[in-house]
């Protein structure tokens, strides 16, 4: 099966920069987007052949997730069941006959850290969540998760130690998730591979210097992580500051 996860930074302007093209290039069995930006009455599905399903956040233009999978789920839920943390609409999660597949847009620390204590509180709660269904059958986790793990997943981590994404809370709770049986796909293949990022600032021409983060994942629940066939970043793939990453996986 092939997966598919893409912070498109708005989902209307990224199918005006070849989404549609891209996801077709891919043809992936799911596609999770995050950041759609949109309510569902103004999302209107071009993926021909893949159902649809929407969590939209409360305020207008802003976060957001989706899923199309070209597999009818067995169920879908939206959040994680805790009001305030399912204002935003940051998950969703399709249940499938051998797993799930969660979509998640994780909260931005923000300049400053003015959004780090609520960050903690965030990461706690999503964490509990999957343990929750991992108890039930193996979990698929993708999306953009706002933070580089370690030294080697950012450009320039010497001057970012206190950069949102970058800080010692962020990555410990990385940390933590996957100490709590969880897998990082793309390093459990590529463990020295450098220069792998998938977001790029728009500031000072970042993209075309490759001064990027690696903040885009697909972790897996630890006893599915031998079914790992491939996990890669599609940094050639335009249309957004993030570029698309997927995931083969036999399920």
């Amino acid at each position: 099966m092939r997966l598919v996860s893409w912070n498109v930074n708005g989902l209307r302007a990224c199918a005006g920069k070849g989404f549609y093209e891209s996801m077709a290039g891919l043809d992936a069995d799911a596609v999770c987007l995050q950041e759609i930006k949109l309510k569902p009455e103004q999302f209107e599905n071009r993926m021909e052949g893949y159902e649809a399903v929407l969590n939209s956040a409360e305020r207008p233009g802003y976060s957001g997730t989706a899923v199309f999978t070209r597999v009818k789920p067995l169920s879908v839920s939206l959040g994680i069941g805790i009001p305030e943390h399912d204002t935003e609409g940051r998950v969703i999660c399709a249940e499938f006959e051998s797993f799930y597949l969660v979509c998640c847009y994780t909260p931005n620390s923000k300049d400053g850290l003015s959004r780090l204590p609520y960050r903690m509180e965030w990461e706690d709660a999503f964490r509990a969540y999957l343990l929750r269904l991992d108890k039930q059958k193996p979990v698929v986790l993708c999306g953009d998760l706002n933070v580089a793990h370690k030294e080697i997943d950012l450009k320039n981590p010497d001057t970012n130690h206190m950069s949102a994404g970058f800080t010692d809370e962020e990555r410990g709770k990385m940390t933590e998730l996957l100490g709590a049986g969880f897998t990082d796909s793309f390093r459990y293949l590529h463990p020295d591979a450098a220069g792998a990022y998938s977001w790029w600032s728009y500031r000072m021409r970042a993209r075309e210097r490759n001064a990027g983060w690696r903040i885009d994942y697909f972790i897996v629940s630890d006893r599915i992580k031998d079914r790992i066939r491939a996990s890669e970043i599609h940094a050639e793939i335009q249309g957004s500051d993030h570029c698309p990453v997927s995931l083969d996986i036999d399920v």
